[in-house]
């Protein structure tokens, strides 16, 4: 049996391969029609090729289940049909992206000098100043190149219109970046003709422009700058990340035993030679961790000092401590605003609404309209806390409104938006799943955005949650 697009289950949400009258799309034509060229059993044969390539290359994420230290290692997650996004349409979003970590970036520095943002606009200063991401040793910093959020990975949504929206931004400590080259180098092995044939856009200039990144926002005048990747440790989620990057940037993956701060304040590695100076580290551990005399005295996994040298510019950090006052859902509803107040210019990409829940009407609007919201908590990531209100029982609806009653700081909430969907493998035939995309965006002397981005897929039928630790998977992204 082979599939048919005239088959295809027409979602009541925008499609990316098929149109509502379940003809393909113009820049999905040549792989629609060689999927339909397949049976279902060619399918179940390319699905085991994927999970064979994903094996032999040891591609894997660690889960942690509540109240557990001992994470579980699984299987990466990939579909083997790829989301295809049109290059003119790309270099759009390429464009929106620059200009709003831009502003982000401009945000974070003035907030910690002049404040004018605060000051002038009609933004309630406590969600900033109040936050436990505000950091008070940050007051008075000026960074190079006016760079705080050196790596970004926004989420981008393509809604029932057929245009990219931003969901979030991530500015803290992003990951996910290396499943997405890694995607791609499985399906080379999987689909050789087809990228030749597609033309897709290279993705494997990241490593390169990470690392110049990094090199640019050094302090020192060193030609070549020491650069080290600082990890919490093999038992961190992201530790295959942190190890994949440094190997690809030929630089070394540290932890902060590995680390000392001398008395002058420098901060070098320790090695069997002897002490090396260090002049840039792109650390993946979170700010009240970084350093037990400024963040959580009993972290076990920080540098003692680092602060302080990185105060005194004695070393670079990415991203640097206290960047995480922009990674916040409530700032998110004003980066539209921040486009305007610091450049002058209107958003490329638009946000999707946001409630900011300590506003009264804004409350009550939401609990009324409660089944057509989403209910998100402000600091967490990876899916925790989202309540859907179209899924909840009476119950989880009464608990949800408590809660946001006791501590609405903590929540905001937007409309459910319809995610647009893509052909992905079931396990049986081809249907449609929702999607979303992270790409990931670097600021340094220069930026640069990734080509495309890592595309998440929710697995399940008709659901929205696209995070791996959830149940989601994800697809390679072609831009064509």
């Amino acid at each position: 049996m082979k599939i048919s697009w005239k088959k295809y289950p027409n979602a009541s949400t925008y499609d990316e391969y098929v149109t509502p009258q379940n003809s393909l799309r113009g820049h999905s034509k040549k792989i629609g029609t060689f999927l339909e060229s397949l049976s279902i059993e060619d399918l179940k044969e390319i699905n085991i090729a994927t999970e064979a390539a994903i094996k032999s290359m040891g591609i894997s994420f660690r889960v942690y289940s509540e109240g557990s230290l001992e994470g579980q290692d699984r299987m990466w997650p990939l579909d083997f049909i790829p989301r295809l996004i049109r290059k003119s349409e790309w270099l759009q979003v390429e464009k929106g992206l620059k200009q709003r970590v831009k502003a982000l970036n401009m945000f974070i520095e003035d907030c910690y000098n002049k404040q004018q943002f605060l000051n002038e606009s009609d933004i309630d200063k406590s969600l900033v100043l109040d936050s436990p991401a505000f950091k008070t040793y940050c007051i008075g910093m000026k960074l190079k190149h006016s760079a705080w959020s050196h790596i970004c990975g926004s989420d981008l949504i393509k809604a029932h219109d057929g245009k990219f929206y931003v969901l979030e931004d991530n500015l803290r400590v992003p990951s996910g970046v290396c499943y997405m080259l890694e995607n791609r180098m499985i399906m080379k092995r999987v689909f050789p003709e087809l990228f030749y044939q597609y033309g897709v856009t290279p993705i494997d200039a990241y490593p390169t422009k990470l690392y110049e990144t990094l090199a640019s926002v050094k302090n020192s005048r060193s030609k070549n700058p020491e650069i080290v990747l600082l990890t919490p440790g093999i038992f961190n989620s992201a530790y295959h990340e942190h190890s994949f990057l440094a190997q690809q940037m030929g630089i070394d993956l540290v932890e902060g035993r590995d680390l000392i701060v001398d008395k002058d304040g420098f901060v070098y590695k320790k090695t069997i030679e002897g002490l090396i100076k260090i002049d840039v580290i792109y650390r993946r551990v979170d700010d009240d961790y970084l350093d037990p005399e400024q963040g959580n005295n009993n972290s076990a996994i920080g540098v003692k000092g680092l602060i302080k040298a990185w105060q005194e510019k004695k070393v670079a950090i990415v991203n640097s401590p206290g960047c995480g006052i922009a990674d916040d859902k409530a700032i998110y509803s004003f980066v539209p605003k921040m486009i305007r107040f610091y450049l002058n210019e209107e958003p490329i990409i638009k946000n999707i609404k946001t409630f900011i829940l300590t506003n009264k009407e804004q409350r009550e609007y939401v609990f009324n309209n409660f089944k057509e919201m989403v209910i998100k908590p402000v600091a967490e990531s990876g899916g925790y806390g989202i309540v859907i209100g179209k899924n909840c029982t009476r119950q989880e609806k009464e608990s949800t409104i408590r809660k946001v009653r006791n501590n609405p700081r903590n929540f905001v909430a937007q409309p459910l938006i319809s995610l647009s969907t893509a052909p992905t493998y079931s396990g049986e035939n081809i249907a449609p799943r929702h999607l979303d995309l992270r790409p990931f965006i670097l600021t340094g002397e220069n930026q640069y955005v990734t080509v495309g981005g890592l595309t998440r897929v929710a697995l399940k039928e008709g659901s929205t949650v696209v995070n791996s630790s959830q149940g989601g998977g994800s697809k390679d992204t072609w831009i064509v």
